[in-house]
């Protein structure tokens, strides 16, 4: 169970380097507008903010990476990362969109149930 729990969890931590590469790098681009459902005006006007938003998304992939190379010590750091995710995609899911429960929240869910389970 623990391989497949880390597996998990090295695909939030991917999901989340996709997010920062999309806020703060294709934020104004046709991927991030696509992604966002943005006008190139409000990608414009908001640009700024995307990119501080996906920098923690990056801190929250660092974390799982780190929880990961750890190894068996890792697993309290992951379980802390994973809630931090599940935590930010309830409320991102409440107050910005309910994509974002189903791509960002439910992942680290079940990521977070595998890791239990292994431990």
């Amino acid at each position: 169970m623990t391989a497949a729990s880390n597996v998990l969890v090295g695909l939030v931590a991917l999901i989340h380097v996709y997010i920062l590469v999309l806020e703060m790098f294709l934020w104004d681009r046709p991927a991030g507008l696509r992604a966002f459902g943005l006008t190139p005006e409000r990608a414009a006007a908001s640009k700024v903010l995307a990119a501080n938003q996906g920098l923690y998304n990056g801190f929250l992939a660092a974390g799982l990476a780190w929880g990961l190379l750890l190894g068996e010590r890792g697993t309290p750091v992951k379980l802390f990362f994973l809630g931090c995710i599940i935590i930010a995609g309830l409320y991102g899911a409440a107050t910005a969109s309910r994509k974002i429960l189903f791509v960002q929240a439910l992942p680290a869910a079940l990521a977070l149930a595998c890791v239990l389970a292994a431990a």
